[in-house]
């Protein structure tokens, strides 16, 4: 474990909520079922295998002494997950966690629950995705005419609405967010108001399968955010669901309008999103992967997370071009 150590004793307070160290990238041999992540003003340990009481020590020790360096008088708080064969042990090894436990990242507020299960509100790796959406809609709005009503987005596998957020921040005028989970849709809606948003934000918890009348009725979307699960039964399964939905993506946007395309499945590549896309929804034009934060780096793109930009043509695009006018006669001589 010399890596994740190594990691914990060069690591700075951190004021936002992000990853300290990634054992399952692979680059770290030996710590692959490790890692660390600080959600202000916990630090958070996971481990993918059973811990040791011994390793459980040495990790808490090397956390005190770098929080006596970097944050002098403050308590150290420090939660332990172990996830394993379909278990989950979580402990709270020193401290305590906050409740509501809110953190920030890019100047919003998320709320989070680091006690309760897996998911905790907001997937850390996720964070470059969602300074592509602000920036996407800031550009957007850089470029708004006069007569243009304004970014409709859909968000869909919404989750907490964490995209939504930061979508609304940045002037989005729109935001319909879809997940059937409804514990997790009421912490979206607290997301917002966390964030001072009253307006411009739907939810509808429902099967998105079953929802594309409501879903449409709203659009057409500028932008479409596309963030499933990779596998989670009764709901949605990548190799078999991702297809139904790409069939649907050209008739939710509007002419020009952007698709972020989303994935964290190891066994499956970025292949298995780009080949569907030709074949599905080939009016879409690819335009590029956005890069994941640093801290996430894996010895495969494949393995790692696929967030994956396309985009719809423009009404220009679509307008034929007009026709040359043919070269008058020549007079004859007078």
């Amino acid at each position: 474990m010399h890596a994740l150590l190594n990691a914990i004793g060069t690591m700075d307070l951190p004021t936002d909520a992000q990853r300290i160290f990634h054992g399952r990238g692979g680059l770290h041999p030996g710590c692959e079922h490790w890692a660390l992540d600080v959600f202000p003003p916990v630090v958070l340990l996971t481990s993918f295998q059973p811990a040791t009481d011994a390793e459980l020590a040495t990790v808490g020790a090397a956390l005190a002494a770098r929080w006596q360096q970097i944050a002098p008088g403050q308590p150290l708080n420090w939660v332990y997950q172990c996830r394993f064969d379909g278990q989950t042990d979580t402990r709270l090894m020193a401290g305590s966690v906050p409740d509501p436990h809110m953190v920030a990242e890019q100047g919003a507020q998320f709320r989070v629950n680091l006690l309760k299960g897996q998911n905790h509100g907001l997937f850390l790796d996720m964070a470059e995705g969602r300074r592509w959406v602000r920036d996407h809609v800031l550009a957007y709005k850089a470029q708004q005419t006069v007569q243009d009503r304004g970014l409709a987005v859909l968000n869909l596998f919404a989750y907490t609405c964490a995209f939504s957020v930061v979508a609304l921040q940045a002037g989005a005028r729109l935001v319909v967010n879809v997940d059937m989970g409804q514990g997790a849709m009421a912490t979206g809606q607290q997301n917002h108001q966390r964030n001072g948003i009253t307006t411009g934000a739907h939810f509808l918890v429902h099967d998105i399968f079953k929802t594309w009348g409501k879903i449409n009725r709203s659009g057409p979307y500028g932008l479409v955010i596309v963030d499933p699960p990779s596998y989670q039964k009764g709901s949605f399964i990548a190799t078999k669901d991702y297809a139904r939905l790409m069939r649907r993506l050209p008739e939710l946007l509007a002419p020009g309008g952007y698709v972020l395309l989303c994935l964290n499945a190891p066994e499956l590549g970025v292949a298995f999103l780009q080949d569907q896309m030709q074949e599905l929804a080939p009016t879409l034009a690819y335009v590029e992967r956005v890069a994941n934060p640093a801290v996430f780096a894996d010895v495969s793109d494949d393995r790692a997370l696929k967030v994956l930009v396309y985009r719809a043509a423009a009404l220009v695009d679509l307008m034929p071009a007009a026709p040359q006018s043919a070269p008058s006669a020549p007079h004859p001589p007078g």
